[in-house]
């Protein structure tokens, strides 16, 4: 094999690495701890095929007749290292929290899933005053939903919605204003469990949300901006 395709095959196990990392987890293959090293591992290799690149790309006698070759495993290097290098980034911008409410007093409580998290290394039950003050001062944004339409409604809305999120929908109470579902995520397949709850507020009704992830001390951001996307379609009429 000629040195000069080095880059791209080193180009081309970090791009397999890539998806592996998420997949290992989400059929069982590896636990997320793993993952996450496969993900670091992608990363390592996409910068040494970008880095292998280049210096076959400064190198008249290894870029003749490889311009192409060496130019795509420099641009396909660097693009698998961005995914771990962003997903680093967002990391650190996040608070360091997992369970997200618009209720910040009085958070809704899960019912029917909870047999669903037994053994799962965050607990149900809401972390209390720290937990609130690192979403006020991450996402202040994250508030109730006012609707002008009755319980009832609102409900029907809020069950539609849930459906349209693609979630799967545990439980669905209307007498007690009630929907509880689970949000699988689409890179490594965690399971985050989100809990509804309608009530009357004066003519109208108050939609509240709370999602909160099975494992991670941290979320990444993923359970607020799962709120705000799911608000918005109940919003919009479900």
């Amino acid at each position: 094999m000629k040195i000069s395709y080095l880059p791209l095959a080193l180009a081309v196990a970090a791009l397999l690495l890539l998806p592996l990392s998420g997949a290992g987890v989400r059929f069982g293959l590896w636990p997320f701890r793993f993952g996450f090293k496969v993900l670091a591992a992608a990363a390592g290799v996409g910068v040494l095929a970008a880095v292998c690149g280049l210096v076959g790309l400064a190198v008249p006698r290894l870029r003749a007749g490889s311009l192409g070759i060496l130019a795509v495993a420099v641009v396909v290097g660097l693009a698998v290292a961005y995914v771990p290098w962003n997903t680093g980034r967002q990391a650190k911008k996040a608070p360091w929290i997992h369970d997200i409410s618009t209720d910040l007093s009085d958070p809704p409580s899960f019912v029917a899933i909870l047999p669903l998290r037994a053994g799962a290394p965050n607990p149900a039950t809401y972390g209390g005053p720290e937990v609130a003050a690192a979403q006020r001062a991450a996402y202040p944004d994250v508030q109730p939903l006012q609707l002008d339409t009755p319980p009832a409604a609102a409900f029907a809305r809020a069950l539609a919605a849930a459906r349209a999120m693609g979630w799967d929908v545990v439980a669905a109470d209307p007498a007690a204003g009630r929907i509880e579902a689970t949000a699988t995520t689409l890179w490594f397949g965690f399971k985050d469990d989100v809990v509804v709850r309608v009530k009357p507020a004066g003519t109208g009704s108050r939609v509240d949300v709370r999602s909160v992830s099975r494992v991670g001390k941290s979320d990444v951001g993923t359970n607020a901006k799962r709120i705000r996307a799911y608000l918005a379609k109940v919003a919009a009429g479900g």
